[in-house]
């Protein structure tokens, strides 16, 4: 019974490293510009004691100004807003190594309710600049050891929630997922922090929730 759950897991595991890699502008059909347009702020705490070589390259990108302009393109209720890639692939940033178990790398972070972690494909070295936030704690069995974990929303979460109001459509993977109108990142700058306190990243996105 062990067996076949860890089978079933490894599965289920796949086929969310193809969605990683795979959700992008062949899925996006995003427009700008609804005409009830809100504008809200979250900040992101970096966590490098559990994957320094994930926090170091976001914190470079974010430094670089590289997620300005850039989308969430992925928005599925019960599991993850997914974000930070170029819309051409050829400015994909370099890939880093995949901080995480399955990888040979021991992350405890576990994937709860506002976790930050790389998006990558099948390759456990693919992870580049796309990340994606937790909504909640459903899919950590799954995600825990696959995926690294290296960061948490800990302002502004229930900005996030919000892209979960903003209309969707199905992507390539029958996901309603795919916002109508652009979630796009504005700005993202790192914070001033106090000497021990954790790195932290401060995104301004504007968004279309229905009902604004």
């Amino acid at each position: 019974m062990k067996i076949l759950k860890r089978i079933i897991s490894a599965a289920i595991a796949a086929a969310l490293g193809l969605c990683m890699a795979s959700c992008g502008e062949s899925d996006s059909s995003s427009r700008a510009g609804s005409g009830f347009e809100k504008t809200g702020k979250f900040v992101i705490a970096l966590y490098p004691e559990y994957a320094p070589i994930s926090c170091e390259n976001f914190e470079k990108l974010v430094k670089d100004g590289f997620y300005d302009g850039t989308e969430f393109h992925r928005v599925v209720e019960g599991f993850m807003a997914q974000g930070g890639s170029p819309k051409d692939p050829n400015n994909l940033p370099a890939t880093i190594k995949g901080e995480f178990a399955q990888n040979g790398v021991q992350n405890n972070l576990s994937h709860k309710r506002g976790i930050v972690s790389m998006a990558r494909g099948n390759d456990n070295d693919s992870a580049s600049s796309g990340f994606f936030i937790c909504f909640d704690d459903s899919k950590s069995d799954v995600l825990d050891g696959r995926y690294a974990a290296f960061g948490e929303v800990v302002e502004g979460m229930e900005v996030v929630d919000e892209f979960l109001k903003c209309e969707r459509t199905k992507n390539s993977m029958g996901e309603v997922a795919t916002p109508v109108y652009s979630i796009t990142i504005d700005k993202a700058v790192m914070l001033e922090t106090k000497d021990g306190e954790p790195h932290k990243a401060e995104f301004t996105v504007t968004y279309s929730p229905r009902g604004a």
